[in-house]
């Protein structure tokens, strides 16, 4: 949703890889015997559904069904009928060739299906220090083969909801064309992209960038050619297409044409300058190019924009936009044709952030438009849509907002918008934080509304900055990039929502009481308000603490083993330590500003910090730290370290950067000393899970090289042997942010990646939780509150006390409803429901209540006319008194 995804990613990379070893890619494999053993593992994602930036989604013209959609930085996915899902395609991309994760194109062969092609590469500047590739499938992204490039490709940078920049010639699907950033120019594949050579008749390699100073290069790139379309109508099967239209990121000469197959160029004339051109997309039945306009390149900016149709027949240009320039605020992206009616065209306002995007139709080729919302009066808006999220609640942000603003938004940074190409009622579109779509998309031109919901599941493509597995309650804490984070009850259910007041645009640290579970605090970044938060309940709810002077992020932080005081180190100003919950912060004496700080995970007055090679131990809460003894540790900033639960001062450290110390270190006395481990070449994450069945020591968890193999790794034995646990098809390009096991599951490992969200996996026959006790008996006490509540939707949370004597092993509660309305979600309880009559049960960490505890769920639903609360609640045959 925030404009803040590029820091995520940059953040997350220039701390933890771009200062670790320098990426070769295209690296030959290494032949040497690989002294590790390994286990086969299942891998799943604990479901967020979405969480980032969708630039593109393209349908294949020839079969029905068929699908892609690429990500910024989280690689590219086909789209499964059968199951409405998203299939991820490049989880094979592994940490040496990070950078191929930002799909910067795709294109999908109408001649031969089972062809795909994702030009891939996530920066131009220095971020990304290799080249971008242009990746091919004859089997529909299932397996690839790689073409590395001479030049990089920006999957993440600025201009990257233009295009599609890599298309296929619709007679000679031989011949394909790629514009390239950087001022590289237009290129050309003749046999099917296994090579590639500079098309140099073309004229103009773009001079565009949204920031010519920026000193980092991010902004000041050229952002380059933007599209290429062909002209299908002036080819036949088996020859080139003569006709070919391609898009220059230059607002005096943004649209080129060649009529001879590519051999020469020409700037289409009477074209409209001051303006990029983001799409263009080509009807050949009626013989129109239309073009969305906007001043800037995007996906963020854009203050004025026009849509123009262009005559390929007579070359008159036409204003079609659906707005007076004046009345702009905004550039227009997300064009479309319906291919079954060609006549039928939309477009967005994909740079509309308040109060919302709009997205325009025509019936009749531009000539009169309709909007998906307008006001009535001001401030109040109709809609021509609904909009269902009860898959993925949180994509309300917990937002009340002020007309004409509502929650769910439509949507922003909307520059990919698709029709079905085989059925017109299917439209998907993408967002900053997920893909909507609906099946009934010509209601719109009935009068009657159509749905808009998430079609998102199975697309995950969150930036993870750090993770944390409590001994109980939920079994994961996410802090994430742009969406903050999540508690995960369930991790096969989309949470209801993320974590709030405050919400942070990116949460950078988070960390719990490991002898008080329910205190958890989180740090992270935010457009205003305080950057830190505390939670008494185990991340159910928040509350803000108080920011010391000079806070510009959030940094990290720690909490005492007892939830008695925390610690942080905060961007914008040195260490601080409290009591209690942040009200008031004091100095810490002893330890640089920037340090990395966690907490001992026995003594509630030891801490620990990092800085530039030394370590420090606080032992009296933080207030004064001292520096380590130790030597030999890595020597700039790209660390991270835990102390093992259960054992003062057992503290693993991993770490390090190419051409210094690089590896995984062990104290066991307070950091006074620590050993290296001679069998680990690198290490850059360290976690700490169950114990394997007759260990007596945690099970260890690393991202590392081990063996010359870079991978995820398991130790049981205190890291004397290494099993690699992972494989080639699941690597996630970088998992260098964090990791951790689960306390109560041996076997299950989290794993951070930046940009394929928070990835879990179990050893085969693991994953499995105890199963439910008997019911409990006794005295009991309900609290229900309705927390949200809209058009047709609704969240509510229900509190279960137990007010008699004796423990409750288990719990099952009902009621009934008044008023017909339906659950549709839950979380902290399993749950059913007929006719009217729900039971929630326990999930396995929350079974046991003691007398005078209480548990908490929560679940959204759907209403209709009314949504009165039930009367009655009951714990298996026992009515429990309600408030």
């Amino acid at each position: 949703m925030r404009r803040t995804r590029i820091l995520t990613a940059v953040l997350a990379l220039t701390a933890g890889l771009l200062g670790g070893a320098t990426p070769a890619l295209a690296a030959a494999p290494d032949d040497t015997e690989v002294s590790v053993a390994a286990d086969s593992y299942t891998w799943k994602n604990a479901r967020i559904d979405g969480g980032g930036f969708v630039p593109g989604i393209v349908f294949n013209r020839s079969e029905k069904d068929l699908a892609y959609a690429r990500t910024d930085i989280g690689g590219a996915y086909r789209w499964q009928e059968s199951t409405k899902t998203w299939t991820p395609l490049l989880d094979h991309v592994g940490w040496d060739d990070w950078g191929h994760t930002g799909v910067a194109s795709i294109a999908t062969d109408a001649v031969d299906p089972d062809r795909v092609y994702a030009a891939v590469g996530t920066y131009t500047n220095d971020w990304d220090p290799g080249n971008g590739a242009v990746l091919r499938s004859a089997d529909r992204g299932a397996t690839w083969k790689k073409t590395d490039l001479p030049f990089k490709l920006g999957g993440n940078m600025p201009g990257r909801g233009m295009g599609e920049r890599l298309a296929i010639d619709p007679h000679d699907n031989d011949v394909l064309y790629l514009g390239a950033p950087s001022g590289k120019g237009l290129w050309r594949s003749t046999d099917a992209g296994v090579t590639w050579k500079q098309v140099t008749a073309f004229p103009n390699p773009g001079n565009y960038a949204q920031d010519p100073g920026d000193s980092s290069g991010y902004s000041s790139d050229n952002q380059g050619i933007a599209w290429v379309t062909f002209d299908e109508s002036t080819g036949t099967p088996g020859s080139a297409t003569k006709t070919i239209y391609v898009g220059v990121a230059d607002k005096d000469n943004a649209v080129y044409r060649s009529t001879d197959a590519g051999a020469t160029w020409q700037r289409v004339p009477g074209q409209p300058t001051g303006y990029l051109a983001h799409k263009g997309v080509l009807d050949a039945e009626n013989g129109y190019l239309y073009l969305a306009y906007s001043d800037t390149g995007g996906p963020y900016d854009g203050g004025k924009g026009r849509l123009y149709r262009y005559a390929t027949k007579t070359g008159q240009w036409t204003d079609i936009s659906p707005v007076a320039e004046a009345d702009t605020f905004f550039g227009f992206s997300g064009l479309s044709v319906d291919r079954q009616h060609p006549g039928t065209v939309m477009a967005t306002a994909y740079s509309s952030w308040w109060p919302d995007t709009q997205i325009f139709r025509s019936k009749d080729s531009g000539g009169t438009w309709t909007k998906a919302w307008d006001y009535t009066s001001y401030p109040d808006r109709e809609n021509r849509y609904t909009m269902d999220v009860s898959s993925s609640p949180w994509l309300t942000w917990g937002a009340n907002p002020a007309p004409p603003e509502q929650t769910p938004k439509l949507g922003w940074m909307t520059e990919a918008l698709e029709i079905d190409p085989f059925d017109s009622d299917r439209m998907m579109y993408g967002t900053g934080a997920t893909i909507y779509g609906t099946e009934n998309l010509t209601n719109w031109d009935s009068g009657a509304k159509f749905t808009v919901k998430p079609m998102v599941q199975g697309l995950e493509e969150t930036a993870v900055n750090d993770l944390v597995s409590p001994p109980s309650g939920a079994p994961l804490l996410s802090a994430l990039g742009d969406v903050g984070g999540f508690r995960h009850t369930d991790l096969t259910k989309v949470p209801a929502m993320m974590f709030t007041s405050p919400n942070f645009t990116t949460s950078t640290s988070l960390d719990f009481a490991e002898t008080k579970p329910d205190v958890v605090v989180r740090s992270g970044n935010a457009d205003s308000g305080p950057h830190v938060a505390f939670s008494t309940d185990n991340g159910a709810n928040w509350f803000a603490g108080t920011d010391p002077s000079g806070v510009t992020g959030g940094g990290t932080v720690a909490a005492a083993a007892d939830g008695s005081r925390f610690v942080w180190s905060p961007d914008g100003t040195g260490v601080r330590y409290t009591t209690g919950f942040g009200t008031s912060w004091s100095a810490s004496s002893g330890i640089p500003a920037g340090a990395v700080v966690e907490s001992d995970r026995v003594d509630p007055k030891t801490f620990y910090g990092f800085k530039s090679g030394k370590f420090y131990v606080s032992t009296d809460g933080g207030a004064t730290f001292t520096a380590s003894p130790a030597t030999g540790l890595p020597g700039g900033d790209s660390v991270r370290f835990k102390a093992l639960p259960g054992a003062k001062g057992d503290i693993w450290l991993a770490g390090g950067e190419a051409g210094g110390a690089y590896g995984l270190w062990h104290s066991t006395d307070g950091g006074t000393t620590f050993k290296k481990l001679a069998n680990v070449d690198e290490a850059d994450t360290i976690g700490f899970g169950k114990a394997a069945p007759g260990a007596s020591y945690q099970t260890l968890y690393t991202s590392a090289k081990i063996g010359g193999v870079r991978g995820i790794f398991r130790s049981t034995d205190q890291g004397a042997t290494w099993t690699r646990i992972n494989d080639d098809a699941h690597q996630w390009g970088w998992t260098g942010a964090a990791i951790t096991g689960d306390p109560r599951v041996y076997g299950r490992v989290y794993v951070s990646t930046n940009g394929r969200g928070v990835v879990y996996g179990d050893t085969a026959g693991g994953g499995t939780d105890p199963g439910p006790g008997p019911e409990p008996t006794g005295a009991c006490a309900v609290t229900y509150k309705v927390t949200n509540q809209w058009p047709g939707g609704f969240q509510a949370d229900v509190r279960l006390t137990n007010t008699g004597t004796a423990t409750w092993p288990n719990w099952s509660l009902s009621w009934a409803f008044p008023d017909g309305q339906k659950v549709t979600a839950a979380w902290n309880a399993e749950y059913g429901q007929s006719g009217a009559t729900v039971t929630a049960k326990n999930v396995g960490w929350n079974a046991t209540v003691a007398p005078g505890s209480s548990v908490s769920f929560g679940f959204t639903g759907d209403w209709k006319g009314s949504n009165g609360r039930p009367a009655a609640f009951k714990l298996g045959d026992r009515t429990c008194a309600v408030s």
